[in-house]
Parts: structure tokens; C-alpha cells; sequence
């Protein structure tokens, strides 16, 4: 099978675009409660913002250790030549880059994100790299691929962003050929005896390191919040085991401040 014909490579179409059913209810945004409505634009004005000195503050934040993480994501995905691979939240292409040298030229591999700013900014460090892969702008809950498409899904400090977290879920493994792997990267709840410490430091230091190289200070405030809201590991390991995953197991990284979730669509 080929591309997805109704899909274009145009990164700035489909912004924000959800279910046209409307809802009443509310949710979180960071400590906040909005309007479920209204998450996706706050989310998006976010990303907006840090676009252009995103990998910058990654590096600062975490001391270069989302390399590691990410590395770790890339071995366990195990990406073969001729895989077809899809990267959700890919933002600046980190994960893509990788799979797409390891899928070949026979491989595809797909870059996507619901923030055209944070896409705009990985398509052109992939091709500035010589690496020409399709992206797409597209909501997580509503995948416009075909089911049963991809050997390889992943999304990388995105979920906690979701709004509907178990649809984004049940949507990649829609996607999933049977066999196939999900692989969540992302914040999670620290050994509580660090806890103290890496709290000063989420709501103290991580803003103001926000304020000085990225000029926006309550972006960075909403995304120290947002992973105190996101579910802890076993809860996602359970959410995942909802939806339909099987062999759904976790890898604690730097004493739980991240972990790797994966699960496999076995029919």
C-alpha cells in the first residue's frame, strides 16, 4: 500500500482540526480547568512559543538526558529496513530522523504534529539533514491514516498534551498492523524520595531558564503542571490495556522522571 491519497504533505493544513461534535465538558490545562473546547488552542499557543528554542530548553532542562531517553525509545523500537513508521507530537523530528535512517529507502516513515510551528521547525531539519520524509499536521484523536498501516507508532512528550487521552490511544493502535509496537515516551512521577527536589526545581528553576532563553516564562510554568496532571506509570500501563494493548509493559528512566510505555497490537 502507498501513501494515504487523501493525505497532502502540506505541514500548515489541518491545524487544530477535531470532531466536529461539540462538548460541554471541561478538563485540565496544566493546574487550570477549561473547557474541553478550548484545550487544543491553549496547548497549540504554547508550541507556538517555544517553537524556535525548543531543542535549546530540552537540552537545559533535562542536561541533555532526553538524548538518552530517546535513544533508549529508538533501540526498543527496533526499526527495520522497510518498516512504515509513524511519529506523533514528533515536533523537531528527533525520533523521525532516527527511524527513517533505519527504515531505508524502501521504508516511510511519517512526521506529525498538531502544532504546525513545532513542525514547521522538524520538517526543515530533516531536509537541511538530506532526509526527505512526508509530515503532516494532524490531530492525535483523529488519525486520518488507514487502519492497520503502520509496523511502528510513537509518540514522544506528547500524550500528556491529549485532551482524550484514551481516544489518542485507541487511535494508534487503530493504526497498528497486527504485530505491530506502540511506543510512548514521556514525564512521568519521580521516586518519591526526589520528589521534593524535582518539584523546587519543576515550579522554581524551570520557569525562570524559560523566561531568560526563551522569553515566556508561563509556558514553561504550564509544562512542569502538565506532568504533575498526566497520569502516573501503572495508570497509563493500565489505560493502554484498556484500549486493546497487549504485553503493555514500562521502563522507569532517571528514577521515573521519564518512562518509556510500550504495547503491541497483537490482532
Amino acid at each position: 500500500m502507498g501513501f494515504p491519497r487523501y493525505l497532502r504533505y502540506d505541514y500548515d493544513i489541518m491545524e487544530n482540526k477535531t470532531s466536529p461534535t461539540q462538548s460541554t465538558e471541561t478538563t485540565h490545562f496544566g493546574f487550570q480547568t477549561v473547557a474541553e473546547t478550548e484545550k487544543a488552542a491553549k496547548v497549540a499557543e504554547v508550541f507556538h512559543s517555544v517553537a524556535q528554542r525548543y531543542d535549546v530548553m530540552n537540552d537545559l532542562m533535562s542536561a541533555g538526558l532526553h538524548r538518552i531517553w530517546k535513544s533508549f525509545t529508538i533501540g526498543r523500537a527496533a526499526v527495520r529496513p522497510g518498516m512504515k513508521v509513524l511519529d506523533i507530537a514528533g515536533g523537531t523530528g528527533d525520533l523521525s530522523k532516527a527511524f527513517a535512517r533505519k527504515a531505508g529507502p524502501t521504508g516511510q516513515v511519517w512526521l506529525t504534529d498538531i502544532n504546525s510551528s513545532m513542525l514547521g521547525v522538524g520538517r526543515d531539519r530533516l531536509l537541511d539533514q538530506g532526509i526527505l520524509t512526508p509530515v503532516a499536521v494532524c490531530d492525535a484523536e483523529f488519525l486520518p491514516f488507514p487502519s492497520n498501516y503502520f509496523d511502528r507508532v510513537s509518540v514522544a512528550f506528547g500524550l500528556r498534551n491529549m485532551t482524550h487521552k484514551d481516544q489518542a490511544l485507541a487511535e494508534m493502535r487503530r493504526v497498528l498492523k497486527p504485530g505491530g509496537k506502540l511506543l510512548v515516551l514521556e514525564f512521568s512521577q519521580v521516586a518519591k524520595p526526589l520528589a521534593p527536589l524535582y518539584d523546587w526545581y519543576s515550579f522554581n528553576v524551570l520557569p525562570k531558564i524559560g523566561k531568560v532563553v526563551a522569553q515566556d516564562e508561563d509556558s514553561y510554568r504550564y509544562l512542569a503542571e502538565s506532568i504533575r496532571m498526566h497520569p502516573d506509570q501503572a495508570s497509563l500501563a493500565t489505560l493502554m490495556q484498556e484500549v486493546g494493548f497487549e504485553r503493555v509493559q514500562y521502563f522507569n528512566l532517571t528514577a521515573g522522571v521519564c518512562a518509556l510505555h510500550e504495547g503491541i497490537k497483537l490482532a
